[in-house]
């Protein structure tokens, strides 16, 4: 019987959107998290009765055949770029981007990957680093004597060094966009990585046209909307139990079959 195997790759679908729904709401605290959703696409279908058919030799043609469907899979999760709320943190080395773009961070294995996470810190060097010690990009180091640490709104990082009376520029945060962020590839630690989907990176400095700007002593949320994410998870629930009782059903109309005498 169809149904019983139309009916569980409804179950396999709602399985997996209840997947990304619970990593959603899990990571609704996690600075600069973008949420996912789940698209669906219906499976083959197996045509009874062609539409368009000829049905007699005067021409005459179906006007509207018999298809049976397969099911549904899931065809794709695509992350969802819009800009999260901006909190803020009063910590000089936390920094929120304003619209466009990622911070680009050097990864261990020379890679580069960007981030929405601006919760940097200063390490034993005094190179700002993200929270897993990956140096921002382009490099820059704060002396040990320095102080009053500002990040202006077009990235540019000043600090006071020694008794000096006028800050000293140490650098420039730059941000990198795409013309496809919803390609990029999430790997994990607040980080994403280019690919052919998303296209080459372009990098420019906050507040260079297409670009955002720097806001120091904020961070930028998830962008996880909790009433949204619970109502979809109702749904979802809903159509599961749905699909389980077409089996139930299915089962059912199977068993009396196998009764007839």
């Amino acid at each position: 019987m169809k149904a019983l195997n139309i009916a569980a790759t409804g179950m396999m679908a709602q399985e997996m959107n209840v997947n990304i729904i619970s990593n959603n709401i899990a990571n609704m605290r996690t600075t600069g998290y973008k949420r996912q959703r789940v698209d669906f696409q219906d499976l083959y279908n197996q045509n009874l009765r062609r539409q368009g058919a000829s049905t007699s030799e005067a021409g005459t043609i179906v006007p509207a055949g018999v298809q049976v469907g397969s099911g549904v899979r899931v065809v794709a999760t695509p992350r969802i770029m819009s800009q999260g709320d901006i909190e803020q943190t009063d910590k000089d080395t936390d920094v929120a981007v304003r619209g466009e773009g990622y911070v680009q961070v050097q990864m261990p294995d020379g890679r580069t990957g960007y981030t929405r996470d601006g919760s940097f810190e200063i390490d034993a060097t005094g190179t700002i680093v993200t929270q897993d010690g990956y140096s921002v990009l382009p490099a820059i180091t704060v002396p040990p004597n320095s102080k009053d640490l500002t990040i202006s709104q077009t990235g540019t990082v000043q600090v006071t060094v020694g008794n000096a009376t006028t800050p000293t520029v140490l650098g420039q945060i730059q941000l990198a966009r795409f013309v496809n962020k919803a390609g990029l590839e999430a790997i994990g630690d607040n980080l994403f990585v280019e690919t052919t989907s998303s296209g080459a990176a372009l990098v420019g400095n906050p507040g260079d046209e297409g670009f955002g700007t720097m806001l120091q002593g904020h961070l930028e949320m998830a962008n996880v909307v909790p009433v949204s994410e619970l109502s979809s998870l109702i749904a979802a629930q809903r159509a599961y139990e749905m699909n389980s009782r077409i089996i139930r059903a299915a089962d059912e109309m199977s068993q009396a079959i196998a009764n007839l005498k």
